[in-house]
């Protein structure tokens, strides 16, 4: 009887090992749609838990948001620590990763590692008004040199320092090309980041600060031309934001709120 038993809870435990070994990379989908609050998803999975690769496309009600697939496929690795709670894991990116993603922690604390995240400016058009109307041309680039995200049941919180660089901005509704380069940093603490923007170089400048806070961005800012460009510039200018004038500068108001 001790016998049988004994062979019982061992074929248990294989047919356990069996199924975390094989684990189907499409069963994290889910996962992810849910640590994202449904706004993205794994699409066209491949391999296991351990193994792995899929593309991560957007999900949100948004039409824009819904079409957004980030560029190439995301390949995974995790080390079996992770069925004791240690997260030893590399994620890379050949068409959206400058360099592979470690992440490091246990099961509900993550640590990421240095990293520089590579994409065209027309992908913020997926963001709606009135990105959609000026359809921005260039590249971002986001980088971190640290990160620790939190997983809980109400989604991911985030601390540490981001910096998206906008590298020789244009638009499809000014003759000038390009604009300008920006940088836009974000303080994340939680669900919550202070996010500030800043003209590096270029014709048209940008400066302002906001809010990001359960996806919801508030923003107020300034845009305004060097005085030669300023008739280029008219169109769009008024498309960003009120005119007023401050001093002997005219500027346009820009917010989000």
């Amino acid at each position: 009887m001790k016998r049988t038993l004994l062979w019982g809870l061992a074929a248990i435990v294989a047919v356990l090992l069996s199924l975390l070994v094989s684990f189907p990379a499409t069963w994290l989908a889910p996962l992810v749609e849910r640590q994202t609050n449904d706004r993205y998803t794994l699409s066209a999975a491949q391999g296991t838990l351990w193994a792995g690769s899929a593309r991560i496309t957007g999900v949100s009600n948004s039409v824009e948001l819904a079409a957004l697939t980030l560029p190439g496929r995301f390949v995974w690795t995790f080390s079996p620590s992770l069925l004791i709670g240690k997260v030893d894991a590399s994620i890379t990116n050949t068409e959206l990763l400058e360099r592979p993603l470690t992440i490091s922690g246990n099961w509900r604390t993550w640590h990421l590692g240095e990293f520089v995240l590579s994409l065209p400016a027309s992908q913020l058009t997926a963001l709606g008004a009135p990105l959609n109307t000026l359809k921005p041309t260039g590249r971002m680039h986001l980088s971190s040199q640290s990160l620790r995200v939190l997983s809980n049941p109400e989604g991911l919180q985030i601390h540490g320092v981001m910096q998206l660089q906008l590298n020789d901005i244009a638009s499809v509704l000014s003759p000038v090309k390009p604009l300008g380069t920006y940088r836009m940093e974000f303080d994340w603490q939680g669900i919550r980041a202070q996010l500030t923007l800043s003209t590096l170089s270029g014709l048209l400048q940008l400066q302002g600060n906001g809010a990001i806070e359960n996806g919801h961005l508030r923003f107020s800012g300034q845009a305004w031309a060097l005085p030669e460009h300023e008739p280029q510039l008219a169109n769009l200018l008024n498309l960003l934001g009120r005119r007023h004038q401050i001093e002997n500068r005219t500027v346009f108001v820009i917010e989000f709120t």
